[in-house]
């Protein structure tokens, strides 16, 4: 039997309501990772710089951009954050 791919997979999972629920609630966050990540290398600064440029420690952004850190950050650490990339912070609630 041919092993499924990740596709699948996840069309697989995502029909268990369960699963579904704990996607979507993870979803936001995963996003938010994604766009730091996503900002600093359009930026071209590397975690180094960022922590730099913010005062504090490369395994702090390191920490930060991490999709297995369980800990969720300060506003005002988003904001430096997005300061230290070039942008601003708009927090929305739709």
């Amino acid at each position: 039997m041919p092993r499924p791919t990740f596709k699948e997979f996840k069309k697989e999972a995502l029909s268990k309501v369960n699963v579904k629920n704990e996607y979507e609630r993870l979803t936001p966050e995963y996003e938010l990772k994604l766009k730091l990540i996503k900002m600093r290398k359009e930026a071209n600064l590397t975690q180094e710089d960022i922590a730099k440029i913010m005062h504090t420690k490369r395994s702090n952004i390191s920490r930060l951009e991490s999709f297995t850190y369980e800990s969720s950050p300060k506003l005002s650490t988003l904001m430096a954050y997005a300061e230290a990339t070039g942008h601003h912070l708009k927090v929305d609630f739709i």
